[in-house]
């Protein structure tokens, strides 16, 4: 079964209606003894990376995260939840994140060609940069969908794929049983469908 962790952050609806289009079983919890019976773990998330982090502190579901990835637990997180898995982000200041990845999060603006849109949102191909089990069936160059305005740096030799968007940004990572996916594999069509069943098989 797989555990996506609520916290008042995230597109759950979503999320929750793709496992049932996989066929696989999920439930929505914040709950710790619920989160511990899961045999997999997805941290979802969309908005400000400081008030996440807070959400995740306040409920304590910051430790019980970690204590769950520290067990060998696979888990993966999606958008802001990618982010963070990261040391720190500088998203309106210096934050800490989970730490379950080294790397910062820095915004795309001091990557991208000017001119170009931010947030970064619509369809980009993906670039394998290594294996990983996350992208199984997947064909390089497949696109997925993004929103974002920050992406992971600093963080080489984690990442699995890249998408370009007027300067490389990074779109998935992993560490060991730590995975994240920069786009949202729930609004990715059959490709992001194929990841999220992936990760079930983990």
């Amino acid at each position: 079964m797989t555990g996506i962790i609520d916290y008042g952050v995230g597109n759950l609806f979503s999320l929750k209606s793709s496992f049932a289009a996989i066929g696989e079983e999920c439930v929505v919890s914040g709950e710790a003894d619920t989160i511990r019976k899961a045999d997999r773990l997805i941290l979802p998330g969309v908005g400000a990376f400081e008030d996440a982090a807070e959400k995740l502190r306040s409920s304590g579901l910051f430790e019980l995260l970690l204590e769950e990835a520290g067990r060998g637990k696979p888990l993966l997180g999606i958008c802001l939840g990618m982010q963070l898995l990261f040391e720190k982000s500088f998203e309106y200041g210096e934050h800490a994140g989970l730490g379950l990845i080294p790397g910062s999060v820095e915004p795309i603006a001091d990557l991208i060609a000017p001119g170009l849109k931010i947030p970064h949102i619509g369809w980009n191909a993906l670039r394998f940069t290594r294996d990983s089990e996350l992208f199984r069936g997947v064909e390089e160059g497949s696109h997925v969908y993004f929103v974002h305005s920050y992406h992971a740096a600093h963080c080489e030799g984690y990442v699995t794929s890249v998408t370009d968007y007027g300067g490389t940004l990074t779109a998935s990572v992993q560490r060991e049983n730590v995975l994240g996916c920069q786009f949202h594999p729930e609004k990715s069509g059959a490709v992001g469908l194929r990841i999220l069943k992936n990760f079930t098989d983990l």
